[in-house]
């Protein structure tokens, strides 16, 4: 059966008053393939340091996390998953994050909120380039 990427509090609650005996209970956002999503756990290498261009921004979808650079070359990195509702996020307009289940919006480059509805920003990572690659993962 497909999953649809979040359910929004407003149709789990819905759902519950239709259906009361089947208990109230707010679904988790899925990622495509309908697992959890989730931000790495151990450090991921995402790709060349080449790709993130000072200024800019790049998303790596497949690890749920998006690496910046600033202009004086350092690299920040975030999880992809929203703060408000854990969905995936998976649209990145230069150096805006968009999540498709509310429509929150996030810097990639500070990780804060620039729309509501979440109001939490984007947990931090560890991020660093090693051997031409950059490497990223939970915060020391």
């Amino acid at each position: 059966m497909p999953t649809r990427p979040c359910a929004s509090r407003r149709t789990v609650l819905r759902g519950a008053a239709a259906a009361p005996v089947a208990g109230l209970g707010l679904a988790a956002c899925a990622a495509p393939d309908g697992s959890a999503a989730a931000a790495p756990t151990a450090p991921v290498e995402l790709g060349e340091e080449t790709e993130v261009a000072k200024g800019g921004a790049q998303l790596y979808r497949d690890h749920n996390v998006v690496v910046s650079r600033d202009q004086d070359g350092t690299l920040k990195a975030y999880s992809t998953i929203c703060t408000h509702a854990g969905c995936p996020i998976n649209k990145l307009e230069g150096t805006t994050l968009i999540c498709p289940c509310h429509g929150s919006r996030f810097d990639a480059v500070t990780g804060k909120v620039v729309q509501e509805p979440a109001t939490e920003p984007l947990t931090e990572l560890s991020v660093k380039a090693a051997n031409g690659r950059i490497v990223a993962g939970p915060a020391d």
